[in-house]
């Protein structure tokens, strides 16, 4: 599921309020489970979180960041197991970090760093995956190939995934069911072609947009500008009638 909406929607809002993070009104539930006054270690093996802007650890290597992940399942004063290690080991291959392990996360670039933290989530081995702005600092490349991972992950592991996306044509394209937040409310939900609508974005946007159809079954949503008057083709100085 992917939440869509205006700033100040409601769609972080939301996350970090099944994440545990902040108060909040009503019940939620997770595959019959009520995640309201879960102790911490039990939410972590529940919950995963990639937060909109992750702090990168000075001095942290790519492998301890990843380790992170595993900090549910090691005792109080104890270290990490072989366990550990080794779902640590096999998501640093899955996500192409192996070659990485032993660098700094500091060093790192944006889609090197952005897949470190999906996987330091995914170590935690939790069925819910929360991803806030997931491609939010990352160039259109890097943002295709994390939505693409996390899709494929997503059917490998039989994760359920909730996203928060400001880029409507990525939400489009990947989300296989939308809500569109506006005012902290749901405005509409359902398939991309439901809800990326020319009438929808331009009253909860205030856009004004045009929808295409992507012949593999995606929505495309392109901003159009207000009509201007056609330009002489010279290069003005500023003042009336001057070139």
């Amino acid at each position: 599921m992917t939440l869509v909406g205006p700033n100040g929607g409601g769609k972080s809002t939301l996350l970090r309020a099944v994440a545990g993070s902040v108060d909040y009104d009503g019940d939620i539930e997770f595959a019959g489970t009520q995640l309201r006054g879960m102790r911490s270690r039990g939410r972590a093996r529940t919950v995963a979180v990639v937060p909109q802007e992750p702090a990168r650890p000075a001095g942290m290597t790519v492998l301890d960041y990843v380790l992170l992940g595993r900090t549910p399942y090691v005792s109080y004063l104890g270290v990490e197991s072989a366990e550990d290690l080794t779902v640590v080991g096999e998501l640093l291959e899955t996500l192409e970090l192996s070659a990485l392990a032993y660098r700094a996360v500091t060093s790192l670039s944006g889609g090197e760093f952005q897949r470190a933290v999906l996987a330091r989530a995914l170590a935690q081995q939790a069925p819910l995956l929360l991803l806030d702005e997931p491609t939010s600092s990352l160039d259109l490349g890097h943002a295709q190939q994390v939505l693409e991972l996390v899709d494929e992950l997503r059917g490998e592991r039989g994760l359920t995934v909730v996203s928060a996306l400001h880029d409507l044509t990525m939400a489009g394209q990947f989300a296989d069911h939308l809500v569109l937040l506006a005012g902290g409310r749901v405005a509409a939900q359902g398939a991309a072609h439901d809800v990326l609508t020319e009438e929808l974005l331009g009253a909860h946007y205030g856009a004004r947009v045009r929808i295409l159809a992507d012949p593999q079954g995606g929505v495309v949503v392109v901003p159009l500008r207000e009509a201007r008057s056609q330009s002489d083709g010279k290069i003005h100085d500023g003042r009336a009638g001057v070139a």
